[in-house]
């Protein structure tokens, strides 16, 4: 799923294959509607072994209606195949890259007259080496002094992803839906690291070299369940909905470290972390058709219960004993619950060449955390309201588009749990149990204009945000480096987006899109957080039609953010492919190369009050894989009401 994300329009996908709309500081990864958080904890793993085949479509909405979550500055909704015709169906498929990563899948479906059965399974090995070296200048009271680190690592892995769905029209006017999603994947990792510690007078002071090894295993279980109803003859439908997700993460580590000179004895530890997530969601939707079915209304209700709870266990080895002693005060466990119960109202109104939507949700949160060591935090429950409207004119040959919305980045327990991760004893980071809240305010006002061989789409976007959430580093008097989350300040921005398709024949076909912005940040309380920087991120396309049933695609991205404390900047990455099908369209043939011209990689630069960090990864994106994928028989989609552009309002 990763490969398809990188060439949708408005999307970009980092080195660690996570998925973000361009311009949106947060965004939620939804599969058939429903929020892929709750499928797996790491959502890097789900996209890479989610195979490419099972996927029908994918929706980007920029301010999302009132129907979904107020969560999150924008959604990606991957929409999965399920309609097919009458018969037996589906396809099987594999591929291998130079570089050690192979996938092989399979996706089966069978429809009878009132019910239909559909699944897949996928499999998928990786190997992903990195290099991640960073150079930081500390202005202490009365010295400076420098850190600079250099890092291997290698990562192997495999996993699976399981699928079953099972549709049954009970009667014309109900049916019943169940599906199921089952996610594992392990993986062995080895990383290298030296830090060396280099005086005023640039002449290295001492030498800690680092081994790292561990292990990882994930197992997601999600079951999901819907109800609908056509209460009338008119359109009005009632839809029950329930899901179930429970995922468990094991984590082992150890690291050893060596001094050079010898002046500090050698130090072993293991971190052992063993994290469980459940959730449970219940929701009803209704919507009718109403004036002869030119407007329509929209009600539901939905309630959300996540839990998550971290089991931390460091240790560290007693050299005189032979024996690993836990370290009681950074051993600790993590609970945190969340309840939230939302409710929320849409009108939709259609006029001759005019259409325009507002909404409301409210949401009322309820959270609760604490460590075993005694700390408790209770947060009062608090009431959340997220208005949205959108307004379009229609013309002969564009139209005028213009939305705003409200939405909320609640910190999670990721950013919220004060356990400390001290892999790096140098470099140690944990969550901020005090963190608010971030809101966001959000509007755009654009133009879709089109031609014969051409469409072209211009927005102007503007966003407001109280109580930024990001990541915070500072730097104590003894050059330990403290990353967090805080409320770093509120900010501004405003943007302009440029995307279009140009086709100047029938085989062949381009496309860009463009995002410039500028973001202002403002912080009543620390003054080094007031800067105004300017982003920039893109990509380019180009699709070919050729002889013999052969094509050629290529996409090119690149990215350059700003945040609080410094900027984040990507390098140019580019994909090229070519496919050919056999055997009357029933075998298919890939071959992808991933970034021919060099390795994919990213910066990032980062000043505070005392310290100035330089920061550079890449990782062994530089690929050549084949793919080929057999329809076992024809399978075609049945009729569908006709599919959202890939940009919702």
């Amino acid at each position: 799923a990763s490969d398809i994300l990188r060439n949708v329009p408005m999307v970009e996908v980092d080195l660690d294959g996570n998925a973000s709309i361009s311009g949106k500081r947060n965004t939620r990864i939804f599969i058939d509607g429903k929020p892929s958080d709750y499928m797996t904890s790491n959502i890097a793993d789900l996209l890479s072994v989610l195979p490419s085949d099972a996927i029908e479509k994918i929706e980007v909405m920029t301010n999302p209606p009132a129907r979904y979550s107020g969560d999150g500055e924008g959604i990606i909704n991957i929409v999965l195949k399920k309609n097919f015709k009458i018969g037996l169906g589906g396809n099987a498929g594999g591929s291998a890259g130079l570089t050690g990563k192979t996938n092989a899948n399979a996706n089966a479906s069978y429809k009878a007259k009132n019910y239909s059965i559909n699944g897949g399974l996928a499999y998928q090995y990786n190997l992903r080496k990195t290099t991640n070296t960073s150079y930081r200048e500390n202005f202490l009271t009365d010295t400076t002094f420098y850190q600079n680190n250099l890092n291997d690592f290698r990562d192997s892995g495999d996993g699976g992803n399981y699928r079953a769905n099972f549709d049954w029209n009970i009667t014309k006017k109900q049916s019943f839906r169940i599906s199921t999603n089952y996610n594992n994947n392990s993986s062995n990792s080895l990383g290298g690291g030296y830090n060396y510690s280099i005086d005023e007078g640039l002449i290295e002071q001492s030498l800690r070299t680092t081994v790292n090894t561990g292990r990882i295993k994930r197992a997601t279980l999600v079951i999901d369940a819907d109800y609908e109803l056509n209460i009338d003859t008119t359109g009005g439908r009632l839809t029950l909905g329930v899901t179930y997700n429970n995922n468990n993460d094991l984590n082992n580590r150890i690291i050893d470290r060596t001094f050079t000179p010898a002046n500090r004895i050698q130090q072993l530890q293991n971190n052992v972390n063993n994290i469980s997530n459940n959730g449970f969601t219940f929701k009803s939707d209704f919507d009718k058709p109403v004036f002869k079915r030119r407007d329509n209304i929209e009600l539901g209700i939905q309630y959300t219960y996540r839990n998550n709870d971290k089991d931390q266990r460091n240790q560290y080895f007693d050299f005189s004993t032979q024996q690993f002693v836990i370290n009681q005060q950074q051993s600790t466990q993590f609970l945190y619950k969340e309840d939230i119960f939302a409710g929320y109202a849409s009108y939709n109104l259609r006029l001759k060449s005019w259409s325009a939507k507002a909404g409301l949700r409210a949401e009322v949160t309820a959270v609760k955390f604490d460590l075993s060591s005694g700390e408790n935090y209770d947060i009062d429950p608090y009431v959340s309201f997220f208005p949205t409207a959108s307004i379009s004119r229609n013309f002969k040959k564009f139209n005028l588009t213009s939305s705003y919305s409200v939405r909320v980045n609640r910190p999670r327990e990721n950013n919220l749990n004060p356990q400390i991760n001290n892999i790096d004893p140098l470099n140690i980071n944990f969550g901020n149990p005090n963190l608010d809240p971030e809101l966001t305010h959000q509007m755009d006002i654009g133009i879709n204009a089109w031609g014969l061989k051409w469409n072209f789409n211009p927005k102007l976007t503007y966003s407001s945000r109280a109580a930024v959430i990001e990541g915070f580093r500072s730097v104590d008097q003894t050059g330990v480096s403290e990353s967090t989350f805080d409320n770093v300040s509120s900010n501004q921005q405003y943007g302009i987006i440029l995307s279009g398709n140009y086709r100047p024949y029938k085989t062949i076909s381009t496309n860009a899109n463009f995002i410039f912005s500028q973001t202002s940040y403002q912080s009543n309380i620390n003054s080094a957080l007031n800067r105004t920087g300017k982003n920039l991120s893109g990509n380019i396309g180009l699709s070919m039609q050729l002889p013999f049933k052969t094509a050629f695609e290529g996409n090119l991205t690149y990215y350059n953010n700003i945040s609080a404390q410094g900027r984040n900047k990507g390098s140019i990455t580019t994909w090229m492919g070519a496919r050919k099908v056999f055997m009357k369209n029933k075998l298919n043939a890939r071959i992808n190369i991933s970034d021919p011209f060099g390795r994919a990689n990213n910066s990032s630069f980062s000043e505070g009050a005392n310290f100035r960090v330089q920061n550079f990864n890449t990782n062994n994106s530089s690929n050549v894989t084949l793919s080929l994928n057999y329809r076992f028989a024809r399978v075609t989609k049945a009729k569908v009401p006709p599919a959202p552009t890939s940009s919702a309002p």
